[in-house]
């Protein structure tokens, strides 16, 4: 294995986490395994999964068996899963959280988010009567019960962050949205940042595979690993689009979860501690007029807890 890639964010609480790790998201069974392996053997050590990703078992699977074989201890790694907010009425948050430790055979996890703040009955009906306060402070029992070195929201509006921050005995330590060149969410960073949380981006490289998921009709959008900027600094930096793609949102001061089962991107996602946009580059990317959101989230219009309800 190579030396880890190291760099880190601190958040609130004194967590150190990793600006760079590997996203889980649509790796269909059987290959999850494998780009796990491959990413901790080259340095990652984070890695983001999801109880809605269904792959918590595999990933649990390859941490076991690079612990027992002494190729990692357990505080070497960061690991992210999430809050499935679509839960029978008599479950609660600590039971979902320890179904998920036991499919990754682990004590606790790093980070624990709330995936999305609508909650919904087990039929796909809307929960109407559960706000983001009351989930939050699940959160906070969870956090104090030692299941979760840290927790954070995911698709969460700014208005919905500050709400929860009001009331908040636990601050919100991270949250993980949906950015890249083409959505950069400036104004929900500096909100973040306001609060001291650290922040995380998926879809770094502007999600080229979630049409995979085909139940879905998704936005379209322009491809920002075809940006000329983007494509001019990847020759300047001898580099390629998506690397020059992560390297800017690290200088945002992201932590930024690509996902790919590719032996070959895995790697090359992760070779961007070597160089530096420089700031007048930044500034380009930072001022490129076309903006789009890829995951509008279309099936939760109507609930009371929609995110994005100022936009449709």
């Amino acid at each position: 294995m190579i030396s880890p890639l190291n760099e880190s964010i601190k958040l609130s609480n004194g967590i150190s986490m990793p600006v760079f790790g590997l996203g889980t998201w649509l790796a269909k069974p059987g290959e999850v395994e494998n780009a796990v392996k491959v990413a901790l053997d080259n340095g990652y050590r984070l890695i983001d999964t999801a109880e809605l990703y269904t792959n918590e078992i595999e990933i649990g699977t390859v941490l076991n068996e690079y612990f027992n074989k002494g190729k990692l201890k357990r505080e070497d790694i960061f690991i992210t899963t999430k809050w499935n907010p679509k839960m029978d009425k008599k479950s609660t948050i600590e039971k979902e959280i320890k179904n998920s430790l036991q499919r990754l055979q682990l004590n606790y996890v790093d980070l624990y988010l709330i995936h999305g703040p609508c909650v919904f009955n087990t039929d796909d009906s809307f929960d109407l009567n559960r706000k983001v306060e009351d989930i939050w402070k699940e959160m906070e029992q969870i956090y104090d019960a030692g299941l979760a070195k840290s927790i954070g929201v995911s698709n969460f509006s700014i208005n919905q962050i500050e709400r929860i921050m009001k009331i908040a005995k636990v601050p919100i330590h991270n949250i993980q949205v949906e950015a890249h060149l083409y959505f950069p969410q400036f104004e929900l960073q500096k909100v973040a940042n306001k609060h001291n949380i650290t922040f995380t981006a998926y879809a770094p490289l502007g999600s080229p595979g979630r049409k995979i998921l085909t139940a879905v009709k998704w936005v379209e959008g322009k491809n920002p690993m075809e940006n000329e900027i983007v494509l001019k600094l990847a020759t300047k930096y001898s580099k390629t689009p998506a690397q020059i793609l992560i390297r800017y949102l690290i200088q945002r001061g992201m932590s930024v979860i690509p996902k790919s089962c590719s032996e070959k991107r895995i790697i090359e996602n992760s070779r961007v501690f070597d160089f530096k946009i420089t700031d007048k580059e930044m500034e380009e990317l930072n001022n490129v007029d076309y903006r789009k959101r890829l995951f509008t989230y279309d099936f939760v219009k109507g609930h009371p807890e929609d995110p994005y309800v100022d936009e449709r």
